[in-house]
């Protein structure tokens, strides 16, 4: 989902790009990833690999490790082989959501499940293995290419009259429209280093993404509030997880509703996107 539009918009802003799905480049292949970063000889390496089934990560950490973990190592360490650059994309829930105002990239980590502790993991091995590093952290994705909780809630929506969403997790929707982009600008700018907050700007529970998701589709879909108790998952997820930043120059998006707005218009074609 990520991939695709980084690819998009980076040759869309100049670039040479070689973009290589899972099948072409797999991360955990340690001697693999060095001979085709090496061979591609670029300035920089934006890594949007990840194990990303967040309840699936409870039952099989092992492997999401050697995606989340070992690979974002090997694809940093392949790209200090190379003399570039690496983005590395990791999550908001590396955050135990313990905070009432927005997590800033100092804030101490405390990953309440699987998936956060091998994406903090990740963090930890690309930091180390490439001196040139952005950790970009991002939350609450969706856009075109992948499942995300837009697509779920158009597609429940159009099955059923009613739908159950939590209201006490809080995060900031991103669109992958408007974060591509971002990362792109960020692998360019060499020797600024260390980690980054990225997500769409203000925040709002799942219950108030999908009202409004509702709304800006024209459905009549009824959006009955639950709990997180009541809607009982493998993986515990943080109660607020929205991302502020202390950077300077800081990754600045535009409102999550934009972005809603924008993506249901560009998967609909009555728009262009933003």
């Amino acid at each position: 989902m990520l991939g695709r539009a980084v690819a998009r918009d980076a040759t869309r802003l100049g670039h040479d790009v070689v973009a290589l799905g899972h099948v072409e480049l797999d991360v955990t292949d340690a001697d693999h990833v060095t001979r085709v970063v090496a061979a591609a000889g670029p300035r920089a390496v934006v890594n949007c690999a990840g194990y990303t089934d967040v309840d699936g990560a409870e039952s099989h950490e092992a492997q999401a490790m050697r995606v989340n973990g070992d690979g974002a190592g090997n694809v940093a360490r392949a790209a200090a082989d190379a003399g570039a650059r690496v983005v590395h994309v990791s999550t908001d829930y590396v955050f135990d959501g313990s905070k009432r105002e927005p997590w800033v990239e100092s804030d101490p980590v405390a990953p309440l499940q699987a998936y956060g502790r091998t994406k903090l993991a990740g963090e930890v091995a690309v930091a180390e293995a490439n001196a040139d590093h952005a950790i970009v952290r991002a939350a609450w994705l969706f856009g075109a290419g992948g499942p995300n909780f837009v697509e779920t809630m158009l597609r429940l929506g159009a099955e059923r009259d009613e739908v159950a969403v939590v209201t006490d997790q809080h995060g900031g929707p991103t669109w992958t429209g408007h974060l591509s982009p971002a990362l792109v600008e960020v692998a360019e700018r060499r020797g600024d280093v260390g980690l980054f907050h990225a997500a769409g700007a203000g925040d709002c529970s799942w219950y108030e993404f999908a009202v409004e998701i509702f709304h800006r589709a024209g459905m009549r879909t009824r959006v009955v509030p639950t709990t997180s108790d009541r809607f009982a998952r493998p993986a515990p997820r943080p109660a607020y997880s929205v991302l502020g930043t202390e950077r300077v120059p800081a990754i600045g998006l535009p409102r999550w509703q934009a972005a809603l707005e924008a993506y249901l218009a560009e998967r609909t074609g009555t728009a262009a996107a933003a």
